[in-house]
């Protein structure tokens, strides 16, 4: 239920401080215990399906009333299987290997102290997002997993669906014998708890962004927390003239047409001279069939009848949306320095059998993912093996790609001796 806030910063101080303390018990926990919680949530969401799908509904309808666009209500719903992937997801974080308390680089020094590292959790996590209620779930399991409270801010369109999922992460919480607290889904939709979030270093320990490119810049640029983020994804997939044909059409079509609104979908599609007619031939119907609008340069409008003229916006646009833009270019020299000109550091792909081309590309795409014949939908921690991602970096610090577990630890030294002073 939505609660009336009267005084937010009063509100989230309170919220922050419980935080806190149970971050302090979650440092503590066993790995047993965590994964206790984690198997006690997905118990809960699989025994709640039919009251998160009545709250997602009510969110939906809302969402439509509204006039949310189509790539907008897609992503806000809660689809029975996307609620087994949650399920999936929290089952898999269990089942992965506890980061915290890992030693490692023990070393003996001159003086006779031996000197490691040891990775810890980060403190608190803020996670402030939009639609895609999953992403409750998603944050929640790999926080506790990592040993990290977390404080979640949904979109206000979300609002019943993120409460109905934070219901039952706290029934498991309970069931496990952890603090409630470890996991607070804000109850309030007032921006001003934003505002607050992002400006607590004494309680939140490093703000997450997940959503829109207005979002995510106005958090990086009045935080007072650090803050893991990326802005956009224009991903581009550059089709070499060595590339085996058929592999390249089926890179291309499931980059773009998998699913639109995601951040690892192609956005760019750039095709070496050499095959652009045989490859800009072939995907056109066939993009064109499910609905996907292209926008080419010129070169590429003398292949496609019925493409549109791109414009210099295009080429920087994530459009989240049925729509390619395509470039032809002369070979790998000039794809690589598109994308360096217009990429974000996202998520890019090379199609050729030629390895040495392969490798330079690998070596000279500064992205957070670079891959070689592989769909750019792939750029996901689920399917990296992380059980699952609490956004993807493209900053180069603290971590980079999709973040997992480790992305939520630190290390701290640690030293060990036997009575060692120093002379």
């Amino acid at each position: 239920m939505m609660t009336k806030i009267t005084d937010v910063a009063a509100y989230m101080n309170e919220l922050g401080g419980k935080a806190r303390t149970a971050s302090r018990r979650l440092a503590a926990a066993s790995t047993a215990e965590k994964n206790a919680a984690l198997n006690a949530i997905a118990d809960e969401l699989d025994a709640s399906r039919d009251a998160l799908m009545v709250e997602n509904r009510k969110d939906l309808e809302a969402g439509a009333a509204k006039g949310l666009d189509a790539a907008l209500l897609d992503r806000l719903e809660l689809t029975p299987a996307r609620i087994d992937s949650m399920i999936e997801g929290l089952r898999q974080i269990a089942a992965l290997p506890d980061p915290i308390g890992e030693i490692f680089d023990m070393n003996y020094r001159p003086s006779g102290i031996q000197v490691g590292r040891m990775r810890v959790p980060l403190g608190v996590v803020g996670i402030i997002y939009e639609s895609r209620p999953n992403v409750t779930a998603d944050a929640a399991a790999l926080c506790l997993k990592s040993g990290n409270a977390t404080v979640l801010r949904g979109g206000t369109e979300a609002f019943h669906s993120n409460q109905a999922i934070a219901a039952c992460i706290h029934r498991g919480l309970e069931k496990a014998g952890l603090p409630a607290d470890a996991v607070q889904v804000l109850a309030t939709t007032d921006r001003a708890a934003v505002g607050s979030m992002i400006t607590m270093p004494e309680h939140i320990d490093v703000i997450i962004p997940r959503g829109g490119k207005g979002l995510i810049e106005r958090i990086s640029r009045d935080a007072r927390v650090p803050v893991i983020k990326h802005l956009h994804g224009i991903c581009h997939v550059y089709i070499d003239d060595q590339a085996e044909v058929s592999k390249a059409f089926d890179v291309a079509m499931n980059a773009k047409t998998q699913r639109y609104g995601t951040c690892n979908t192609m956005e760019t599609l750039l095709v070496a001279e050499g095959i652009a007619e045989e490859m800009l031939l072939m995907l056109a119907a066939p993009l064109q069939e499910k609905g996907v609008e292209l926008r080419g340069c010129p070169r590429t409008l003398e292949v496609i009848d019925n493409a549109v003229a791109a414009t210099d916006e295009d080429w920087d646009t994530e459009y989240l949306g049925p729509i390619l833009s395509i470039k032809v270019v002369a070979g790998l020299d000039e794809a690589i320095d598109h994308i360096d000109r217009h990429g974000s550091q996202h998520t890019d792909a090379i199609v050729t059998e030629n390895y040495t081309r392969a490798r330079r590309f690998l070596a000279e795409v500064d992205s957070s993912s670079v891959m070689v014949n592989v769909s750019t939908r792939f750029a996901d921690g689920f399917e990296y093996g992380l059980g699952a991602e609490i956004g993807i970096s493209t900053d180069k610090f603290h971590a980079r790609g999709p973040v997992g577990l480790e992305g939520l630890t630190s290390v701290k030294f640690i030293v060990l001796g036997d009575g060692h002073v120093r002379t």
